[in-house]
């Protein structure tokens, strides 16, 4: 099978999206022919080979940042995507474009997908269709709530990666579409070290909390901050791994609580050192306002941590309060705090409560993810070429 796969974010840009699409496309590329086409960031190449996957960067102008993107290089992406896209049609037979994100992504793999006249997989990730932190959030306007159905309704199939993403299609797009649920998942750690807490300025005897993700305003990392304040306990550290436009403003409440001995902001890092911190790590903690999957919860569970973080999104389908952490109500920041000082001061529970996730995750690994949608793909396919015989077989008749 040749597979297109359309997403305006992808490795080292963006966040989650981009990861589990990486991780898709490159567990599918072992017995398929995989092709990208993603945005240019600074000092990326315009083509390369990656783990088997061709990956196509066009240029986009306006993006500064691998972290974030900005609405003038999301709107640049989509004649640029066109352009190279219309070249790799002519130069390949594909059988099947797989578009993440129905913003902005979504226009481009629906323009492709009819030119080629192949079938075209939507999936959403939740922050394409619902921001509740952004004014400019897609479910928030009536012109781009049409724009997303017209796309939501065109595609031969769409995928959601949770119960809740699907829920904000049917609530604000709609109510009647038939959604796939497939759970995203992620790439079995490799058995990387645990790192020295020393070389962070933390001693054996301390309480390391992490959080990963970008420093932007859904995941309010400013809440958590405050809320490490609250603790009044200086053995407590948190270290946050992740650069965006928040981070200035960040290091600043930072400074102002008198936290900067027990906040450490380390920016983006490699995947190895991110696991190698998480697995040091004594807790994973989220302020995050809303999550439409939240891998990064299957990875502080494949490092085997507890998690302690609200009960708006995704990670509802896998995590339960009790079990995984502790799953809290939306902003209870007294819930949390209370969640915190629980954990600290049982570690058995840490403990145990850590063992249970580490067999969880199992079933959250991208093999099984890469599965369902190579089922999905077989099976539109099918439906797509039924259904050129079917048109055929009536102009023929007629």
């Amino acid at each position: 099978m040749r597979i297109l796969f359309c997403n305006y974010e992808y490795p080292p840009l963006g966040g989650g999206g981009g990861v589990i699409n990486k991780q898709i496309a490159e567990e599918l590329a072992r017995e398929n022919t995989v092709d990208v086409i993603t945005s240019q960031g600074p000092g990326l190449p315009r083509q390369a080979e990656e783990n088997g996957v061709a990956v196509y960067r066009v240029p986009v102008f306006f993006r500064s940042r691998q972290a974030a993107a900005n609405m003038p290089s999301m709107l640049a992406y989509l004649p640029s995507g066109y352009l190279k896209g219309r070249c790799l049609l002519h130069e390949h037979s594909y059988d099947v474009i797989n578009t993440h994100f129905v913003v902005p992504t979504g226009p481009l793999g629906d323009w492709l997908a009819s030119r080629a006249d192949i079938p075209n997989v939507l999936s959403v990730h939740g922050g394409d269709l619902y921001d509740p932190s952004k004014w400019i959030s897609p479910h928030r306007h009536r012109i781009t709530r049409s724009t997303i159905r017209v796309l939501l309704r065109k595609a031969d199939a769409v995928v959601g990666q949770s119960r809740n993403t699907i829920k904000n299609v049917h609530d604000y797009y709609d109510p009647d579409l038939n959604c796939e649920h497939i759970p995203l998942g992620i790439a079995r750690p490799k058995n990387w070290s645990v790192a020295d807490r020393g070389s962070y300025n933390l001693a054996d005897d301390d309480i390391v909390m992490v959080t990963v993700g970008r420093l932007v305003s859904r995941k309010a990392v400013d809440r958590l901050i405050r809320i490490i304040g609250r603790l009044n306990n200086n053995h407590v550290h948190l270290i946050v791994i992740g650069s965006g436009p928040q981070s200035r403003t960040l290091k600043s409440i930072t400074q102002e609580l008198g936290l900067i001995e027990q906040i450490h902001f380390l920016g983006q890092v490699d995947e190895q050192e991110k696991f190698e911190l998480l697995k040091m790590a004594d807790m994973y903690v989220s302020t995050s306002q809303h999550e439409g999957f939240g891998i990064v919860y299957l990875e502080a569970m494949a490092s085997n941590l507890p998690v302690v973080c609200y009960d708006y999104g995704g990670q509802t389908d896998f995590l339960s309060s009790g079990v995984n952490g502790y799953v809290l109500k939306l902003n209870d920041e007294q819930a949390f705090l209370d969640a915190c000082n629980t954990l600290i001061n049982h570690p058995d529970q840490r403990h145990s409560m850590a063992e249970h996730n580490l067999r969880a995750v199992e079933a959250f690994y991208i093999d099984h993810c890469a599965d369902r949608y190579l089922n999905l793909f077989e099976r539109v396919i099918e439906q797509h070429r039924n259904k050129f015989l079917n048109e055929t077989n009536m102009a023929q008749h007629f």
